[in-house]
């Protein structure tokens, strides 16, 4: 997931995590869980950190219990992922056009609607006051799902209202829904104003550090949502340049690179629309940057996504059975002026696309979302078999059976931060396992470095999107050592 969480701070110190391991991909990988041996450091060093029936356990019961838990914590992870398809259909209810002719809400309606709900606990449902112009909406939706047609939005919004026993065909089921969605709204309002409280203690301490290490970590017990935006990709390419500069990485140098968590552009409250199809952004942007950059060759570069996520792995799927018939991949850029991106976003905008397909016309902007720049990419089907994809936990499990193939290159943006500490450890475990020596890994979340860990910072950017307050990137630098 490629999710859109961006967070921001203007100057911070680096910590760092990860534990020794195996590389590298061949034809025929193999996911399997992290063993024992490699989770014991980390176990050790975060003894204050696990949870209960580890923190009780000796070392040996740990090592009896590890097989049962890690397979039952994988099941517990995916099931995270209910709740972030449920945080998109919000979202979708707040920012979509498809469904009305509506306006957006805006930053400021939002903000207004925020404290509100941050009045009662987080885990409140009860419904937040809401506007009658948030009212329509929820009507419109309402009434779009009782006759979805083909748009893939809808139907996959009525599929989840289905499940929970919401018809929308039925008057009963239409009355449930609208209570069902004003009660998510109320929860994901209430979620987010302790966010908020979260990060403004961290604030209070008046430690860089400690702020971005709270920002790190600040949804670690929120549902897995897949939406994405483009900006994190401009932010890679800036790092991935200031590298190149710096003689960090040579020309031609990176042939294996793996995406954790890819994204599916759903409905976005930054930059996302509704009004084009759902499409997955980051595979094909690194892929262009890397090409752009001369850091890569097209024909001899591998891209592999890993993902837990059903619909994401299907999307990739789907889009190379396409591309073995010819067809390429198109992707709609959209910006909205009003936002102030720096001249330098803009510009990785205007161009991005320009090393892997060609411009088309992009897709009809509804009347009722003004002043919106919008421009499609089609990408070429060689380049879009470069991406396969892989499920696979990254928390939890490795690609085996690699070979001399190992990642030269790991992207995890906005992946990290759904995770407590304990568990990011373990993810890092498996990063390192998958990272060739001297290979990279760039995120956008600090972790912590143990003294069992491989993996070192190296350094970091500070990428700034646009004049909002809080709108840019830390990319952060993490090199695995040779053994």
């Amino acid at each position: 997931m490629a999710r859109s969480c961006r967070r921001f701070l203007t100057r911070f110190s680096i910590l760092v995590l990860l534990v020794p391991g195996l590389s590298a991909q061949n034809s025929s990988p193999r996911v399997a869980y992290i063993p024992y041996a490699d989770a014991q450091p980390i176990l050790k060093a975060l003894a204050d950190e696990l949870p209960a029936e580890l923190k009780n356990a000796s070392d040996s019961q740990r090592l009896a219990l590890w097989p049962e838990w890690v397979k039952r914590r994988d099941a517990e992870i995916r099931a995270r992922l209910a709740q972030g398809d449920e945080d998109s259909i919000v979202n979708f209810l707040l920012f979509g056009t498809s469904f009305t002719g509506r306006p957006r809400i805006t930053d400021k309606e939002l903000t207004r609607l925020v404290p509100q709900a941050g009045r009662g606990s987080s885990g409140d449902s009860t419904p937040a006051p809401l506007g009658p112009g948030l009212q329509a909406r929820v009507e419109d939706l309402i009434k779009a799902l009782a006759a979805p047609g083909s748009n893939e939005r809808l139907l996959f919004a009525r599929r989840v209202l289905n499940q929970k026993g919401h018809d929308v065909a039925t008057a009963a089921g239409r009355a449930s829904a609208k209570k069902y969605f004003l009660e998510s709204l109320a929860r994901v309002l209430n979620e987010q104003a302790s966010y908020a409280r979260a990060l403004q203690s961290a604030r209070q301490l008046d430690d860089p550090s400690e702020e971005f290490a709270e920002r790190s970590r600040l949804y670690h017990d929120r549902g897995l949502s897949l939406d994405t935006s483009l900006l994190p990709n401009f932010a890679l390419e800036e790092s991935l340049k200031a590298m190149l500069a710096r003689g960090l990485l040579a020309a031609n140098n990176v042939r294996r690179v793996a995406i954790v968590g890819p994204g599916l552009d759903f409905t976005d409250k930054q930059e996302g629309y509704d009004f084009y199809p759902q499409q997955t952004v980051q595979p094909f942007a690194i892929v262009d940057t890397l090409l752009r950059l001369g850091l890569s060759k097209a024909d001899g570069l591998e891209v592999t996504t890993l993902d837990i996520s059903p619909r994401v792995n299907a999307h990739v799927k789907s889009a190379r059975e396409r591309a073995r018939r010819g067809i390429g991949y198109t992707i709609q850029l959209s910006r909205d002026p009003d936002r102030r991106w720096k001249p330098e976003a803009v510009r990785y905008w205007q161009r991005f696309g320009d090393q892997i397909g060609m411009g088309v016309p992009p897709v009809p902007v509804p009347a009722g979302v003004s002043k919106l720049d919008i421009r499609a990419v089609r990408i070429r089907p060689s380049i879009v078999l470069r991406v396969r994809p892989e499920d696979l936990n990254i928390v939890l499990q490795r690609l085996q059976g690699l070979g001399g193939g190992a990642f030269d290159l790991i992207i995890a943006t906005n992946i990290f931060v759904y995770y407590g500490l304990f568990e990011q450890s373990l993810a890092l475990t498996n990063v390192q396992h998958l990272l060739r020596a001297g290979g990279f890994l760039l995120t956008n979340n600090v972790l912590l470095e143990l003294p069992s860990s491989q993996m070192h910072s190296v350094d970091y950017l500070t990428v700034v999107y646009s004049d909002r307050p809080d709108d840019g990137d830390h990319m952060v630098w993490y090199r695995r050592t040779a053994e």
